[in-house]
């Protein structure tokens, strides 16, 4: 197995690891949203531009919710009266 191989499949499997602890903490969103950076690497250094553009949307997205996550909690944290989401 080469190292560029050995690459995607931690930053995938990381993927997949981050995605379905994303209900547990909003870092796990961030982990996955950096996860999703490597993959996004990997597709570019092998070759497979379209997986390297489509793994840094992701990654984007990840980001914007991580951000939306971690107000939301924040706000839900300085108002106990506030319904947990």
């Amino acid at each position: 197995m080469s190292a560029l191989t050995l690459f995607g499949l931690v930053a995938v499997t990381a993927m997949l690891v981050f995605y379905a602890l994303e209900e547990r903490n909003p870092l796990c969103v961030l982990g996955f949203a950096m996860a999703c950076a490597l993959g996004s690497v990997y597709g570019f250094l092998q070759g497979a531009w379209p997986f390297g553009i489509v793994e840094a949307v992701w990654a984007v997205v990840a980001v914007q919710r991580w951000r939306l996550k971690g107000k939301r909690e924040r706000t839900n944290c300085s108002d106990p009266t506030a319904p947990r989401r």
